[in-house]
């Protein structure tokens, strides 16, 4: 059977929804903040993306299909409740996935290019891996077919989910309904993940559902009080096309080859680990940034708990400068 990649399909789509979002915010009609290289180099990391997933994806299909061959159930393609149940088992394999990404230096690597841009438009949906394939993110998929999905079904089912987070990639967007907020991912939740706040850091891995991320306590809603600064903790200070793909990587072989008897941590540690602690990982920034706020509030709480002054004891009630007043 012929497999339809849905994401091959959507690509003309993607460029005209760029367009139109740049042209929108142009006319002041859109939230959207776009800049000439942060957008090109959106463009040319999907491009080399594409390029990468099609060297390495006859491989990986290929693996796919001898996984399938061993299967334990036979799933029929035609059958209704067959997509519905993959649906779900698809999206909560890619949290999972999204998940270690974040968690676990070696896969980060391979992801982090989709985190370093510091704008948040339609054109940072773009911004996918060149080597997730070399990484093996791809191998948590393998269990859907070994259950007995057909991996064309499970191929199409991946590309939908990756369609669907397209439109997620954006600001022109503030709040959806609520009883969508509560299921979906949107364009609110995603913000948070692609934050570098300490606030908000490890949160919203959803790829369609965000039930995940609210079942296994990885939910941080998006916050008025605090605005979202976006990229890596330490951001790149260029638009070197290889900086932003390999970065990591190179500093994963630097790490290992000056401290190789901690080599493990340095691999499949979270990011920002080190043997000797000097270095934060987000576990640390988010316990600094909690000690933050609690001191503040200890700070604040002996002024809060001052009686004031009412009409009875005396003075008179304050009133509003109406002049001042919006």
């Amino acid at each position: 059977m012929k497999v339809v990649d849905p994401v091959q399909l959507a690509i003309p789509f993607f460029v005209l929804a760029v367009i139109l979002e740049i042209v929108l915010a142009r006319m002041g009609k859109a939230n959207a903040r776009y800049e000439a290289k942060d957008t090109a180099m959106s463009l040319t990391l999907g491009l080399g993306s594409s390029i990468a997933g099609a060297i390495v994806g006859g491989a990986i299909f290929a693996a796919t299909v001898w996984v399938y061959q061993h299967r334990i159930f036979t799933i029929p393609m035609t059958a209704v409740w067959a997509w519905v149940v993959l649906f779900f088992a698809e999206d909560l394999t890619y949290y999972w996935f999204h998940r270690i990404a974040h968690e676990r230096r070696f896969w980060w690597a391979s992801h982090v290019n989709h985190h370093t841009s510091t704008h948040y438009n339609l054109s940072t949906a773009l911004r996918q891996t060149w080597t997730g394939g070399v990484a093996g993110t791809w191998l948590l998929w393998l269990p859907l077919s070994f259950l007995g999905f057909p991996p064309a079904m499970v191929a199409i089912q991946k590309g939908i989910s990756l369609i669907y987070q397209f439109w997620i990639h954006t600001e022109a967007i503030k709040r959806t309904p609520r009883w969508f907020e509560a299921v979906f991912n949107t364009p609110s939740h995603h913000r948070v993940h692609h934050a570098r706040n300490a606030r908000y850091l490890d949160a919203n891995y959803a790829g369609i559902l965000i039930i995940w991320d609210r079942m296994f306590r990885t939910f941080i809603p998006e916050t008025d009080d605090e605005p979202i600064r976006y990229g890596t903790v330490k951001n790149l200070a260029s638009f070197n096309l290889f900086t932003h793909v390999f970065h990591e990587w190179i500093g994963i072989g630097r790490d290992v080859a000056a401290h190789p008897r901690h080599a493990l941590g340095y691999v499949f540690g979270p990011p920002g680990w080190s043997h000797d602690g000097s270095r934060d990982t987000s576990h640390t920034l988010k316990a600094k940034w909690r000690a933050r706020v609690a001191r503040e509030a200890e700070e604040i709480a002996p002024f809060a708990r001052q009686p004031s002054i009412s009409p009875k004891d005396g003075a008179a009630e304050p009133k509003a400068d109406v002049s001042t007043v919006s």
